[in-house]
């Protein structure tokens, strides 16, 4: 055999150790992750990571979920998570991005539609809107002349002795418009808007 040949074996298992090196670092790499300039942020980072790397949100959502283990017993353990959403308005090519939080950690990312140049400077009066976050409400319109709230309490019972406390956040944000007659009313629901209608001044 040829000096500078090796065994077919040789030559294979360090190819088969290179291949499970590439499978185990994509295995304990997160499922996504976003690109904020030079860096990465994803699932399990920081609240304050986030924010260091990829800079202010244009909007954040507050609320809270209360878990209660033992309900109607003699003893029960209550547990508040704070949730956050935060919508980022990023490139001039780029989708919005919203990322929920989770007690300050990431927990998703949802891709929104396209950004807009500035907030506030492509609303349209006509359209509903329908289905958009209220940060993409908030980045086309900017900030409403009046904001209503009106929240639902929702209990779920998985199981015996364990309760789940949310919200339903029911909101209506109202523009100006520009019309002399009329503002323009967006019904929101959970961060989303289900519907429109317009009022008298």
């Amino acid at each position: 055999m040829n000096a500078t040949m090796q065994p077919a074996s040789k030559v294979v298992i360090p190819m088969i150790r290179a291949t499970i090196v590439l499978i185990f670092l994509a295995a304990s790499s997160p499922a996504w992750a976003l690109r904020c300039g030079t860096q990465l942020v994803g699932p399990g980072d920081q609240d304050f990571q986030v924010r260091a790397r990829c800079g202010e949100p244009i909007w954040i959502e507050r609320s809270s979920e209360l878990e209660i283990l033992g309900a109607n017993g003699p003893y029960e353990r209550q547990h508040e998570t704070p949730v956050e959403a935060w919508t980022y308005n990023f490139g001039p090519q780029s989708l919005m991005r919203r990322l929920v939080f989770r007690n300050g950690v990431m927990a998703r990312e949802e891709t929104l539609g396209y950004r807009v140049q500035s907030v506030g400077d492509d609303c349209n009066p006509r359209a509903s809107y329908e289905g958009f976050s209220v940060g993409e409400l908030i980045a086309h319109c900017g900030q409403p002349v009046s904001r209503r709230r009106n929240d639902d309490g929702i209990v779920r019972r998985p199981v015996p002795g364990v309760e789940f406390y949310g919200v339903e956040q029911r909101e209506d944000l109202i523009y100006d418009i520009g019309n002399q007659q009329r503002l323009r009313r967006y019904q929101l629901v959970n961060g989303r808007v289900v519907g429109s209608d317009t009022l008298e001044r």
